[in-house]
């Protein structure tokens, strides 16, 4: 049998209060005068009010501890233009006589309290009257309603539910908490939140092992809510239920019903005294507006509420704040002093630190659900919609209850929260520190999903925690790369060559020892000149160097590396496989060059296309570095090739001089179309030989046809035009389009003087292909002399 909920008796909700702060000046003949209050709303009233005040200090005595002015003094002191709100001009004055304003909802709370249900929360007429009459006068600086209303709703393999929680996955269906757990402190070790609302069942099946504590306030309503936030953040990762986003946080509790009432200011206040730099509030609350009265607004609209806030985010505490669920346009309010306070364009905006939260549909692309409240003042969204959570009966009080219909900005601000606290827990682990509110704000809205129109959604980013670890605030995953070129940092888009890669190294023999050889130290580091003619009809051996330029080692890292004809264009449909090698230690961070074991490339698949007739291609991936998807279209690949720093490209071939002292190599090479339709290409050649060196391009005669090129520029014989080409400088070949999928066989044909060859210098030359201005391959001939030393 379940348990029921336990009886926290609260105190009457007795007559109906606002929060009244006055100017400096009211606040003097108040202290004089302690009927100075009375007698301003008798003034309001034109003597006509019927009712005698009761007032109080808006923050009682218990939760102005010296403490907390001690902390606000220090931070005062430590920012100047912080403008730290002062909580003894704020009163509560409970209106003994009128109507009752303010009622205790009891009731089950249901999982979408929006104006659609019906359920009408606004400030009664002469409440709402009397509110606009005090603030007109000239002792008054704000004032607003204290009424209790609904809360803004509308190691995981072994949680059974866990498969529900389509939140906790990557980008951009959810916030990639999974990502973030494989990471110190990415399960919100170390981190404390505190939820504020009206009640919870703490007991809960797959809470309980939470140990979660109620700092103050009465645990007495809408427990099925707060237990389903919770939920959301804390479910306990065991073979019950679902896991929290962060189940390794500290979690507490704080009720906005206080001993002398309903008090969403006084609970912010106390919950910041027992909090500390770093740490995360959720305010899940609405709030009635001040100027028409109507419910669903955020608490910040209430002035007394926004002060807590301000004050805890100047003291480094994170305050995330639901946006509600009214459906408003946030950027259109104004408030009784005509002002735009929820406008970030406006010179009336009034920053409080907190970082709000809208609501989304469930599926991706994310689309604003029409109750959520939006605008230039709300920060992230996340899902608002079938939310799989721990739940509660508010009458029976189950501890085994389950939904998978939580929803609203409610729902949507627990996950907010999780991201927050899985982020300072990495940044407390790894780095020794956590962020300020506004850092992690900044951070939680960078490179996150945006939702399907933004421009009419109006509701920020869902933050995408996978790009906020590996990106520059963390930067804690590893980035394993290849270079391109020798002095290819791992940056992308790569700016250099992106077919001559150092890293990849053909021999014709093992080396016994390839980390001496070819690693850290060994004086190769950027020798590009280290692999060996390739030979038909023998087994070679290949090493692959690779590089970390990220926050961690790379773990389990792996090569995959693939051979191709010569060609200016190696698309992946003229891959062929050689194999996968393993590193058996991981890589390390700082960039050091760490060489892979042999990979054996057996005789019996090395095709014999004669020499200099090979390209390469090699691709590394480790368990938090992932190889990327091969591209679908070229475009698609064209960025492949530039913005992967896990893919290297080597069509880059030594050439001895052929026996008998000619002097001529037959080079074959492929000129290729893209493979997923006709497109326009360039092709060039780019030549460093010695003087007296002869260079010509053989192709067939359709080819020529389609690069532009006219009989008179090369003769043709058999179908195959002969193109002559400057041995040093820049030609071009020509410019056409050419067919999807073709690949057509050419063969360079170049004559180096023997005595060129030996002389100092490194001889090349190159052919490269352009596609809309852009270099998407080429192919590097290195000829050297027959004696030259190799690296042993």
């Amino acid at each position: 049998m379940a348990s029921q909920q336990p009886i926290v008796e609260a105190p009457p909700a007795g007559p109906p209060k606002i929060a009244l702060k006055l100017t400096p000046a009211g606040h003097k003949k108040q202290q004089e005068d302690p009927t100075f209050i009375a007698e301003l709303i008798d003034r309001a009233q034109n003597g006509r009010s019927g009712f005698v005040p009761n007032v109080n200090p808006l923050i009682p005595e218990e939760n102005r501890p010296a403490r907390l002015f001690s902390r606000i003094a220090a931070a005062a002191a430590s920012d100047p233009t912080a403008d730290l709100p002062n909580f003894d001009v704020w009163y509560e004055v409970a209106l003994e006589g009128q109507s009752r304003l303010s009622r205790l909802e009891t009731e089950t709370a249901t999982t979408s309290q929006t104006p659609a249900d019906g359920g009408d929360y606004s400030l009664p007429k002469e409440t709402l009257e009397l509110i606009h009459k005090l603030h007109r006068l000239e002792e008054v600086e704000s004032v607003h309603a204290l009424q209790a209303g609904p809360p803004p709703a509308v190691n995981p393999s072994d949680d059974p539910r866990s498969v529900n929680q389509g939140y906790l996955d990557a980008a951009p269906a959810g916030i990639n908490a999974r990502y973030a757990w494989g990471f110190p402190g990415g399960d919100g070790l170390g981190v404390n939140i505190v939820d504020m609302e009206q009640g919870w069942k703490l007991d809960h099946e797959d809470l309980q092992a939470a140990g979660i504590t109620l700092i103050s306030g009465y645990n007495v309503a809408y427990y099925s809510h707060g237990t389903a936030v919770l939920g959301e953040m804390l479910q306990v990762d065991n073979a019950i239920g679902g896991v929290g986003i962060v189940p390794k946080v500290k979690g507490r509790v704080i009720s906005q019903h206080r001993s002398t009432g309903y008090n969403t200011a006084a609970a912010i206040l106390d919950a910041v005294n027992n909090m500390a730099f770093g740490d995360i509030l959720l305010l899940e609350a609405q709030e009635n507006d001040p100027v028409g009265g109507q419910y669903y607004w955020p608490v910040s609209v209430a002035d007394a509420n926004f002060d807590a806030i301000r004050l805890a985010s100047a003291l480094g505490i994170t305050v995330i704040e639901a946006a509600c669920n009214g459906g408003y346009d946030l950027d259109a309010y104004v408030n009784l002093s005509g002002k735009y306070i929820f406008n970030r364009s406006s010179p009336d905006y009034k920053e409080s630190g907190a970082t709000m939260v809208g609501a989304s549909s469930s599926a991706a692309p994310h689309y604003r659900l029409w109750y959520s409240n939006h605008g230039s003042r709300v920060d992230v969204y996340a899902w608002g919609e079938n939310i799989d959570t721990t739940f509660t009966d508010d009458n029976s009080g189950t501890d085994n209850s389950y939904t998978d219909y939580f929803s609203g900005t409610s729902g949507a601000s627990p996950i907010i929260v999780g991201a927050a606290a899985a982020v300072q827990g990495i940044a407390n682990a790894t780095l020794g520190y956590k962020f300020s509110p506004l850092q992690l704000r900044q951070i939680l809205t960078t490179n996150g999903t945006p939702s399907s129109t933004p421009s009419t959604d109006r509701i920020g980013v869902m933050p995408n925690l996978r790009a906020i670890i590996d990106g520059r605030f963390i930067n804690l995953a590893p980035d394993l790369y290849i270079r391109d070129y020798p002095a290819d940092n791992g940056r992308v888009p790569s700016s250099g060559t992106v077919s001559n890669s150092p890293d990849i190294i053909i021999r014709q023999t093992p080396v016994p020892n390839p980390q001496a050889l070819f690693g850290s130290g060994s004086g190769n580091e950027n020798n590009t000149s280290l692999s060996q003619p390739i030979l038909a009809g023998r087994d070679h051996s290949i090493y692959i160097r690779l590089l970390n330029r990220g926050g961690s080692a790379a773990q389990n890292a792996k090569v995959t590396v693939y051979h191709a004809p010569a060609a200016t264009l190696i698309t992946p449909n003229l891959w062929t496989l050689i194999g996968t090698v393993t590193l058996p230690s991981a890589v390390p961070t700082g960039r050091v060059l760490t060489v892979s074991p042999r990979l054996s490339w057996p005789a019996s698949k090395v095709p014999n296309v004669g020499p200099g007739g090979y390209s390469f291609v090699a691709v590394a991936t480790t368990d938090k570095d992932p190889a990327p998807v091969l591209p679908g279209t070229f475009p698609a690949f064209v960025e492949f090739v530039s913005r992967n720093n896990n893919v290297a490209w080597k069509s880059f071939n030594v050439v001895n001089p052929p026996p008998g002292g000619t002097g001529v190599s037959r080079l074959p090479v492929g000129i290729a179309g893209a493979f997923d339709a006709p497109r326009r290409f360039a092709v060039r050649g780019v030549g460093s030989l010695p003087v007296g060196s002869e260079v010509r391009l053989e192709v067939p005669g359709d080819l020529a046809r389609r690069l532009g090129v006219v009989t008179p520029l090369g003769v043709e014989e058999k179908g195959v035009v002969v193109l002559p080409l400057h041995p040093f400088g820049r030609g071009e070949i020509g410019e056409g389009i050419l067919p999807v999928g073709s690949v057509s066989r050419c063969e360079l044909v170049v004559r180096v003087p023997g005595e060129g060859v030996k002389g100092e210098g490194q001889w090349e030359y190159e052919i490269v292909q352009e596609w809309e201005g852009v270099e998407v391959g080429r192919v590097t001939w290195r000829f050297e002399g027959g004696d030259k030393e190799d690296v042993q």
